[in-house]
């Protein structure tokens, strides 16, 4: 499971403490443009240049497989969105004639859509529309049929008929208003309220009684008033292709590009993934996580249906592509915490029962990223922690991830601070200026590394945690790493390890997360409920705190909103209260408790603290988001064509790169 940490994407992480000091940095252009409420940054990954010729060409085919299911996760977060992607980027590149005022317009409302592959808001769930009107995007598009663009249309009244039919979907707030809803009204439920495309025509009652064979990987339909499972595979002489069987027969030709340059484990993990997208059998996924995690290459990929936080139901898995290789400069902070997981387990605050005794050592690295697609990107997480089997986890271990380059870009693109905003006191301000960068990159690391990897379930689970506790799970899991991360950061251990350089970062990151549950409101522009697991938990575990524990107090000061903490050792209790709960409820699978949680504490907002966040945060110029250009692996070939190096280079041009990302360019 992935986690945004609010609190570290406001503080812009630096990394100069596990890079050296004193080293004067070469001058680079980060921050390229703000599209909206984004930043759009680009991501540089230092070293790639430095790796084996047979690693490059290795991390050239993974990239390429990873690019090549990117349409897939368009189609799943809603049957519409591949159609109007493509419309508008035929437009743009057609755009001759148009007039300029109009053509911003619909160039930035591409670029939020490519953003967030698609027009959901990847925190709030919540669609956003244009601010061009129907009639304008038919004068565009009839331009552009003119001058050549492909609308698969025969004529101007077979495109109006074409754009009419998209006229709900991109204009109206009110139809599909969420890609996820977990808190459905009227006659809905959680399933028929999501506009995503992972169900369609079927209900929340008639899925759950459904025997699903391929619950990560299908779409479920109805086809003559039965529900069937359309499943994503390529297909093999004995199996029928199925959904995107196209896109995936040609992640597979770069996956078999990519095994002669792969070691013997990682070769072997290829393999399973090669047959999973072939057949869609969901034993060859096991089988390719359980042979995963027992591998540590210097060149990382993570692809597949994997991370299930779009599905209300957290049961199918959105597409992701990430492609990345070891920062050996940075990962001694991963490395030193993952040798001590059972220390961590053992000094955890919740029963003894629910302790791991066994370990397998979970591998850990800090990464650079090449690109990430899907779910993987063009947001890209900062901490990674897979599978998310939670029997593969307490069995073969697990793989752990701080994406050092992508923090590093955030950071180095950031304009102005949030603290001095949003922090109450000058001591809170301080602490943040002289332990905030290291107790976020160490609160990150404890919360993919010791959060997600640790605890077992109770022998009385026959199934997954996950099927017990249905649309909660993601929630639970976010909220129970989170409070991992807030227990352990006080333990001396990690200043023996040096992990820290003092423990003044404890409350550093204690301040910054309170603060943080404040700062992120500025995303929910509308509405009074959050949709997303990471906000809910978040949210949940803060308003925990101030409700019930009574450690955060909520203070005016000359007419602004902000939270501080009364008392910061009955805080660190108040944390290893609930996350002694929120493990149980992991463990015993109790359904209702964490409903009953996060139903309470985790789902509703305080709109006058919204409404005066988002003014704050404009007041300070402070994105919601930061959109990654990618680097771009550029091939280079003998007279025979054959690829004997791959150069990195740095396009610099968002909108430039996702063109050429659609084969646009």
């Amino acid at each position: 499971m992935r986690k945004i940490l609010f609190s570290v994407l406001i503080l812009l992480l630096v990394l100069s403490l596990f890079s050296g000091c004193g080293k004067k940095e070469e001058k680079r252009e980060y921050l390229l443009e703000k599209v909206g409420d984004v930043a759009i940054v680009q991501l540089y990954a230092d070293g790639f240049e430095k790796l084996p010729k047979d690693e490059k060409i290795l991390a050239y085919w993974l990239y390429q497989a990873s690019l090549a299911g990117r349409d897939i996760a368009y189609d799943q977060a809603n049957r519409y969105e591949l159609e109007i992607r493509n419309l508008l980027e035929e437009i743009v590149t057609h755009s001759a004639g148009i007039p300029k005022e109009l053509l911003d317009k619909i160039v930035k409302y591409l670029k939020l859509f490519w953003v967030h592959n698609g027009n959901y808001d990847s925190d709030t769930a919540k669609k956003f529309v244009p601010e061009f009107s129907l009639a304008d995007l038919l004068s565009v598009a009839s331009s552009g049929l003119k001058n050549g663009a492909n609308f698969d249309v025969s004529d101007e009244k077979e495109l109006e008929s074409k754009f009419k039919k998209l006229e709900k979907p991109i204009f109206d707030i009110n139809f599909q208003p969420y890609l996820v809803s977990k808190s459905p009204q009227g006659k809905e439920d959680i399933i028929t309220s999501s506009a995503n495309n992972f169900y369609e025509g079927v209900t929340l009652a008639e899925i759950e009684s459904f025997p699903e064979k391929y619950p990560l990987n299908s779409k479920a339909t109805k086809v003559n008033g039965k529900i069937v499972e359309l499943v994503y595979k390529a297909g093999t002489e004995k199996e029928k292709p199925g959904l995107y069987a196209k896109q995936l027969s040609r992640v597979i030709f770069c996956l078999e590009k990519a095994l002669p340059y792969a070691k013997d484990k990682q070769k072997e993990a290829l393999g399973y993934l090669i047959q999973h997208f072939k057949t869609g059998d969901p034993s060859f996924f096991e089988k390719y996580n359980i042979s995963w995690v027992g591998d540590d290459p210097e060149v990382e990929t993570i692809l597949g249906f994997i991370e299930t936080y779009m599905d209300a139901r957290g049961a199918k898995g959105e597409y992701e592509g990430i492609v990345s290789f070891v920062d050996k400069k940075t990962t001694k902070l991963m490395k030193d915490i993952a040798a001590n997981a059972s220390y961590f387990e053992e000094k955890a605050p919740w029963d003894e029962k629910y302790k791991k005794k066994e370990f397998t050592l979970p591998v850990a690295n800090s990464m650079n990223v090449l690109i990430g697609v899907g779910d993987g990107g063009p947001l890209v997480n900062y901490g990674i922690n897979l599978p998310n089997a939670q029997y593969i986890r307490e069995k073969y271990g697990s793989k752990n991830f701080l994406l050092t380059n992508v923090i590093d870009a955030d950071r180095k693109s950031s304009e102005k601070a949030s603290v001095e905003e949003f922090g109450y006191s000058d001591e809170e301000k301080e602490l943040d200026k002289k332990y905030g960068e290291e107790a976020g990159i160490l609160s990150t690391a404890l919360h993919e590394i010791i959060g997600h990897g640790s605890g077992k379930v109770s022998p009385d689970l026959k199934k997954d945690p996950g099927d017990y506790l249905k649309e909660y799970y993601s929630t639970l899991e976010e909220a129970r790493a989170d409070l991992c991360a807030l227990w352990h950061i006080w333990d001396d251990k990690l200043l023996k390890l040096g992990c820290m350089s003092n423990q003044k970062c404890a409350q550093a990151e204690y301040y910054n997360y309170v603060r943080g549950d404040l700062t992120m409101l500025r995303s929910v522009l509308t509405g009074d409920k959050l949709e997303e697991d990471h906000m809910r938990g978040h949210h949940m575990i803060v308003s925990y705190l101030r409700e019930k524990k009574k450690v955060v107090d909520v203070i005016e000061k000359n007419g602004k909103v902000y939270f501080k903490i009364n008392d910061m050792k009955k805080m660190r209790e108040g944390v290893g209260e609930f996350l002694s709960e929120i493990m149980r409820i992991k463990a015993e699978g109790d359904y209702q408790a964490i409903k009953n949680l996060v139903d309470t504490y985790g789902v509703k907002i305080n709109t006058q603290w919204r409404d005066q966040v988002v003014k704050r945060a404009k007041s300070i110029d402070l994105p919601n988001y930061s959109a990654l250009v990618m680097p771009k692996l550029v091939p280079v070939k003998d007279t025979n064509g054959n690829i004997i190096d791959i150069n990195i280079t740095y396009p610099k041009d968002f909108m430039a790169q996702q063109l050429e990302f659609s084969g646009r360019r």
